[in-house]
């Protein structure tokens, strides 16, 4: 970091992620003396407005962060994979907000309200965890540090956001298609998402969970250091233009009473509890995007298992589901003085 402040490069930056990491550091008033926008060779010459001046898109290359403190990346896991080593050799620190390093042993994988400690350990590459990870790990990690908890079952309902721009894209193209009684072409999505529910993100395995659902298991669990909890997903994408939404059942090492439970999740670092349904208050998406903060609702006791708990979380999950999430890895770097590779 020079004395005028910090030198960021962003590897995706004109992708839905990549704009809005440019918004939030401004956002946060973070002190940036050069911005680094980096995307393919078709975006070259592109302008990046940020921090009172433009900045010409680069090609993302090996040769492209001489000089950088920071890289955040979210250009894809095979990007990740080609050049973040090379940004790390040049000295910079990684956050890599693809799924490529998120389980390797040798990478912090990071929530920070959650498990900022883990930073201390990097090696030059800190990974951001899936959308739907982050916003379930901060209610599920308040309880955790009250009572503990014993097993997790969720239920996604993710936005078209989740699929970058182009689902955000295709969401809106075949839903007029739809409502103008036009055929519906999809190419983002398995199939059309239009009026309709898909359980289906990511790939299915051999083990008939898909890709999505066993990240949201593995990462729950290394984030939390709890090798051995009990977590089972199922992730459905809906025709929600952005905001990710979550249905969650846990079970408790010990019986918590609901207004317990919501005074647990209110106190904790990141979450709005809006839990009223008498009066029709729960988050929605429409309510979460543009914000930071995680939302919690419909915090209930089971009404026949004393320690298990439902709840409702929301959040946006270009936001604190990667953008927002990734910038508050960078705060801590820089106020801890670890933003350089080691």
């Amino acid at each position: 970091m020079s004395g005028a402040g910090l030198r960021v490069a962003i590897a995706g930056a004109t992708g839905a992620v990549g704009r809005e990491m440019v918004a939030t550091l401004e956002l946060r008033g973070i002190e940036v003396s050069e911005l680094r926008p980096l995307a393919s060779a078709r975006s070259v010459g592109q302008l990046v407005h940020a921090f009172g001046r433009d900045w010409p898109v680069r090609e993302l290359t090996t040769d492209a962060f001489d000089g950088i403190d920071i890289a955040l990346f979210s250009a894809g896991g095979d990007r990740s994979r080609d050049f973040a080593p090379a940004a790390v050799a040049a000295g910079a620190v990684v956050i890599d907000n693809s799924s490529f390093y998120r389980l390797d042993a040798e990478v912090p994988l990071v929530v920070p309200e959650v498990n900022a400690e883990a930073i201390h350990g990097h090696r030059g590459i800190i990974a951001n965890p899936n959308c739907s990870t982050i916003q379930m790990v901060l209610p599920l990690e308040a309880l955790r540090r009250a009572v503990g908890i014993e097993r997790v079952v969720v239920s996604t309902y993710q936005s078209a956001a989740g699929a970058g721009q182009a689902g955000i894209d295709e969401l809106l193209v075949v839903t007029a298609a739809a409502l103008a009684g036009q055929p519906l072409v999809n190419k983002t999505f398995a199939r059309p998402l239009a009026f309709d529910a898909l359980p289906h993100i990511g790939t299915f395995q051999p083990s008939g969970y898909s890709s999505e659902e066993e990240k949201m298991c593995h990462e729950t669990r290394k984030i939390m250091g709890l090798a051995t909890l009990p977590v089972s997903a199922t992730c459905v994408r809906v025709p929600v233009l952005r905001g990710h939404l979550e249905s969650v059942t846990v079970d408790l090492c010990e019986p918590l009473p609901t207004e317990q439970a919501r005074a647990v999740i209110a106190a904790f670092p990141g979450i709005v509890v809006d839990d009223d349904p008498a009066s029709n208050r729960y988050p929605t998406a429409r309510d979460c995007v543009g914000r930071l903060e995680t939302f919690v609702g419909r915090i209930r006791q089971d009404n026949t298992l004393p320690r298990t708990l439902h709840f409702w979380v929301v959040s946006d999950n270009l936001l604190k589901g990667a953008a927002w999430n990734a910038v508050q890895i960078a705060e801590y770097l820089t106020q801890t003085g670890r933003h350089h590779a080691s």
